[in-house]
């Protein structure tokens, strides 16, 4: 008896003194995850002359810069395009002491902002040695999908989605587009009906247009639930600005706190609305219905042929350990999740940057309509006059993106061996900021008037723009140049030119310049503008 309780005595100590290991190291990583990885990397990047501020324990510069932007975003500018000092404040008071070197401090991890457009192509091309940074669980529960794959799952999706954004496929589109746009343009038409014309705020407008939009073109005939799926994601948009403060601290987003539990409840609610939404649509295709032509309808009709190929090309025990190359029932939901996200963003804050310039700048409204009446007459618009004929509404376009792009900065990390970026030595685990808006505003390449709007620059388009140099990255560069960029073009372009054929309008006296950051480049006051009826 005396043997046995002396051996489990012994079993215990053993399990404790393992713990208390295990407990050891573990203290002793999270110690060097926030502190001394941290100053060694620091020291790094001083000795290589960049300039940032000293690394503060676990938040690093996240309380400063999210002071620094408050007090931003309280004074509104002139009407000017010179507008980083307010979006990044801190980066923009470290620029201005460093000249064009400095990096700036996410949590622990230090990250290094790179303005010069040849290193941000440079970098986008090197996918391999840039990656995507790994997200917190709360950002990679709310934007899951293709923008933040990697490697091989990187390569399968985006293999299966690119059919859905072919050019030819984008045609049969074009009819939940138009309306989209008819339902806002006969609302406007109903609030300026007494007067002919009158103030109104078309921001929240093209909100709702281009919400309406990508939920009638990526589910057809389930046109409300995918309404309510846009509701919960904006919702969880809203969410995640207030919380992204804590995102950093380890084990934050798995603590029962009341933010967190909604975000849970939130996304449940959008995984069992897709879920009937998909599992309809596969029954109707199983049954042997033919692939809708929406987003929904294609990315399945490409998912199921690529796992057929799959099946029939390999013996059955190959086949079964292959078939992770089409997506799962899971990665399905996240990419029509990520349709809602990149495809109404994109569209609806260019669309409000657009009209806000064309406000602003009377000469340019009147040749874009000149041309659109000239195209189009007042018949809607058709796919070949909206993807070839409008040379000076494409112009406009592309100016607003370069002055207004929707993403001002897209973040990549360093991880496993160091890497070089021009002049730069980059040790694994710095994170690099491609600052597209700076690109966008280099004089050297665009020319002292480069803060002016002139779309003018783009009449013999991006390349004689540029001088040939790579420095225009509205939809990122490289392998993994935005998918869905001439779907948000042609979205843009019908909405344009339908507003310009029923409507003139001004920049209202109410107008409150204020760009701000909420993910995309928005107007922080809306666009109010003096809508006239033609």
């Amino acid at each position: 008896m005396m043997i046995i309780f002396e051996s489990q005595s012994l079993i215990v100590n053993a399990l404790c003194v393992l713990l208390c290991i295990v407990v050891l190291r573990w203290l002793l990583n999270l110690i060097n995850f926030v502190w001394f990885t941290p100053k060694g990397l620091e020291k790094s990047l001083r000795q290589q002359g960049l300039v940032g501020n000293s690394y503060r324990f676990l938040i690093g510069d996240m309380k400063e810069a999210s002071q620094l932007r408050s007090e931003a975003m309280v004074k509104p500018i002139r009407f000017t395009h010179d507008y980083y000092h307010r979006i990044q404040p801190l980066l923009h008071r470290l620029l201005t002491k460093s000249g064009s070197n400095c990096f700036s401090w996410m949590g622990p991890v230090p990250t290094i902002l790179v303005t010069q457009p040849e290193q941000i192509k440079d970098g986008f091309n090197r996918m391999n040695e840039f990656r995507k940074p790994k997200l917190n669980p709360l950002i990679q529960t709310f934007s899951p999908g293709l923008v933040h794959y990697e490697g091989h799952q990187w390569a399968k999706h985006r293999k299966i989605l690119t059919p859905a954004f072919h050019l030819d496929k984008l045609k049969p589109m074009l009819p939940a587009f138009e309306t989209s746009i008819i339902e806002t343009i006969n609302n406007w038409e109903k609030i300026v009906f007494k007067t002919g014309s009158s103030e109104i705020d078309v921001w929240p407008h093209f909100t709702k247009l281009t919400a309406n939009a990508i939920s009638r073109a990526a589910f057809g005939r389930s046109f409300e639930d995918g309404k309510r799926i846009f509701e919960l994601l904006t919702k969880q948009k809203e969410l995640i600005i207030r919380l992204i403060k804590y995102a950093y601290i380890p084990g934050w987003k798995y603590l029962p706190t009341k933010g967190n539990k909604r975000m849970d409840e939130m996304n449940a609610e959008i995984k069992i609305l897709l879920k009937t939404v998909i599992n309809t649509r596969k029954k109707t295709m199983e049954a042997g219905e033919p692939a809708k032509d929406d987003l929904l309808g294609i990315l399945l009709d490409s998912n199921s042929k690529e796992a057929k190929q799959l099946s029939e090309s390999e013996s059955e025990s190959s086949s079964k350990k292959r078939l992770d190359l089409a997506m799962s029932f899971e990665e399905v939901i996240d990419e029509c999740k990520l349709f809602f996200l990149a495809g109404q963003e994109t569209t609806s804050v260019l669309l409000a940057w657009t009209i806000a310039l064309l406000g602003k700048h009377q000469e340019w409204q009147t040749r874009a309509r000149e041309e659109v009446l000239a195209t189009f007459g007042m018949n809607h618009p058709d796919y070949d006059g909206l993807n070839s004929r409008l040379k000076i509404v494409t112009m406009i376009l592309y100016e607003v993106l370069r002055l207004y792009p929707s993403i001002v900065a897209t973040s990549r990390k360093v991880y496993g061996c160091e890497t070089r970026l021009g002049d730069l030595v980059i040790p694994p685990g710095v994170a690099v900021s491609f600052s597209i808006l700076h690109a966008h505003l280099d004089p050297e390449v665009w020319g002292k008037d480069v803060k002016e709007f002139k779309p003018e620059r783009f009449s013999e388009g991006i390349s004689k723009a540029t001088k040939g140099i790579n420095s225009y990255f509205p939809f990122g560069w490289g392998p993994r140049i935005c998918i869905g960029q001439s779907f948000a073009l042609i979205e843009a372009k019908m909405a344009l030119s339908m507003i310009l054929q029923c409507f003139s309008f001004e920049i209202s006296p109410s107008y409150t310049h204020a760009p701000t950051t909420f993910i995309a480049l928005q107007p922080q006051h809306g666009v109010p503008i003096i809508l006239h009826k033609l």
